[in-house]
């Protein structure tokens, strides 16, 4: 995206966290943007498909932005542990995002995406290298819960009820338990030092 495309999918994703609605005018974004009418028209395919761009977007760029800040980590557990809390401090440091992520994860396709990914796939080779113990068949249930960690963690931190640090620590220690990780093991994975968000 040009300059102007990035200001514009920035505005929006405040506009849409802001009111949960899906749709704006041209004019409201070019309002909340700082752009003229026609910088939206002109760096805009279709403004009316805006939302699932923004979603679309949002999911990629934090797929590739994680898995360049855990490159070189090949524990599983840790890829899981820098992923998971990566999210929650980003919703610390950038609530507006948080917010999106935690109204629309649910409902819109391109978001549930971001669970599909490199999370779904590092689980994987968890079990295919003997690093978790659970049943094969609960696999999907396994990646809503530790999804649904996330969101609430990072609702916790929108909210003032936890840092980030304490909120992505918890949910990444109680995902590592249902894993099959010992109790004391869980808590030292998800208490090491997280690296930062790749740019």
């Amino acid at each position: 995206m040009n300059t102007a495309q990035s200001k514009l999918h920035e505005a929006a994703m405040r506009i849409f966290a802001e009111r949960g609605a899906t749709q704006l005018n041209v004019s409201e974004l070019a309002q909340a943007a700082g752009v003229a009418r026609g910088t939206v028209y002109n760096n805009l395919k279709a403004p009316e498909t805006l939302f699932e761009e923004v979603a679309a977007n949002l999911a990629d760029e934090m797929h590739r932005r994680i898995s360049a800040s855990s490159a070189g980590i090949d524990d599983p557990a840790a890829r899981l542990s820098v992923g998971l809390r990566l999210f929650v401090r980003r919703a610390h440091e950038e609530p507006h995002w948080g917010r999106f992520i935690v109204r629309f994860a649910y409902s819109n396709m391109a978001l549930q995406g971001v669970w599909a990914g490199p999370p779904a796939m590092d689980l994987q080779h968890g079990v295919a290298t003997g690093r978790y113990a659970f049943e094969p068949g609960k696999f999907v249930s396994l990646l809503a819960v530790i999804g649904g960690s996330c969101l609430s963690a990072m609702f916790l931190v929108l909210e003032g009820h936890k840092t980030w640090r304490e909120a992505g620590s918890d949910a990444v220690e109680f995902a590592l338990r249902g894993l099959g990780l010992s109790p004391e093991e869980a808590a030292a994975i998800a208490n090491t030092e997280l690296p930062p968000l790749s740019r």
